[in-house]
């Protein structure tokens, strides 16, 4: 009777520790788990707070925190000693996750990229592993969906904390500040070497010279800017007083010259036969020699031919080349203007 106690005893015995050894497989098995037992929600407490100094309160992008801080219950196998108990069984307090954390400092583990994705941490969110490495958040999730299980990638530790900081954040923004500043210096350097370069000349001879002719066309170009520039109205100003002391030599010519051989008599004959022959229009430009409509001068050839001056300086300018003829008989000429002129 005995015996059959203790057999009945060892085969619940062993009932006990089968079902123990299936929950725990189903438990740390994600697939079995997912399929046979129901999902429980995931507890995130937040462990402890540090912010740095000059922070707002309402910001989080300085705000350090630990995730998934609450271990996980321990499986009936484990209890009973037929597992080994994960080794991190006990959350870690704020002085040890200090240490943890001067560790990764010293080993400079923000500095340098991402293990899993080998890139930089820029602004992305990164976490710190209780075994004091750092990886980028959404790195660490697909490597624990992936395996199923928590295990540092690097150093194989089971069943970590992990915990949100910003160094390689704060690293970045440095880096950026820094380049910022750099290319500011830069620019503001250029600007006084190019100021510099036009006041300070150079020692190089050929550089000298190039310099100093510079400096000398520049001073032209400022002195010629400084004056009026308006040539066509000082050559049309030099024109009409080359015309005026044309016209006032000529009359002073024809009547104190002797040379002409042209004397008042024979201007006044001229005269005589101008005003017999009645010429109303001139010959030229066939509008009339005087009137309310014409205004300009009335000029009276030694041939008795009455003109207008303006017309008559252009058949002029017209044969200058073969000298100046009457344009109706062809004989050359002295002119005189006619201020008053009776018809």
């Amino acid at each position: 009777m005995l015996k059959g106690r203790s057999s009945r005893a060892d085969r619940r015995k062993q009932a006990v520790i089968a079902g123990a050894l299936q929950d725990h497989i189903i438990r740390n098995v994600p697939q079995l788990h997912s399929s046979s037992l129901p999902s429980l929600p995931s507890t995130r407490l937040l462990h402890t707070h540090t912010r740095r100094h000059g922070d707002d309160d309402d910001g989080d992008d300085e705000l350090e925190f630990v995730l998934d801080s609450t271990p996980p219950p321990l499986t009936l196998a484990q209890k009973l000693g037929l597992v080994a108990a994960p080794g991190c069984s006990r959350r870690l307090s704020v002085d040890e996750w200090t240490e943890v954390k001067s560790r990764s400092l010293r080993n400079g583990d923000s500095t340098q990229p991402c293990s899993i994705c080998t890139e930089e941490f820029c602004l992305q969110p990164q976490v710190l592993l209780s075994c004091s490495h750092v990886f980028h958040q959404v790195c660490l999730r697909k490597v624990e969906r992936f395996s199923g299980r928590k295990c540092c990638p690097l150093c194989r530790t089971e069943q970590y904390e992990t915990r949100v900081i910003h160094d390689g954040a704060r690293l970045y923004r440095e880096k950026c500040a820094l380049r910022i500043q750099a290319w500011w210096r830069g620019c503001v350097t250029r600007k006084c070497y190019r100021d510099m370069r036009k006041v300070v000349p150079p020692n190089d001879p050929q550089l000298r010279h190039t310099f100093f002719q510079l400096k000398f066309q520049e001073l032209n170009d400022s002195l010629v800017q400084s004056f009026s520039s308006d040539v066509d109205s000082f050559l049309r100003d030099l024109d009409h007083s080359v015309a005026q002391s044309r016209d006032v030599f000529q009359l002073f010519d024809l009547l104190h010259s002797s040379s002409s051989g042209v004397q008042e008599e024979e201007w006044m004959k001229a005269q005589e036969k101008a005003i017999q022959r009645e010429a109303r229009d001139c010959p030229i430009c066939l509008t009339p020699l005087s009137g309310a409509r014409s205004c300009t001068p009335v000029v009276l050839l030694s041939c008795s031919h009455l003109f207008h001056q303006s017309c008559l300086r252009a058949s002029e300018h017209f044969c200058q080349e073969g000298g100046a003829t009457c344009p109706l008989c062809r004989r050359h000429y002295v002119s005189m203007p006619l201020y008053d002129l009776a018809h």
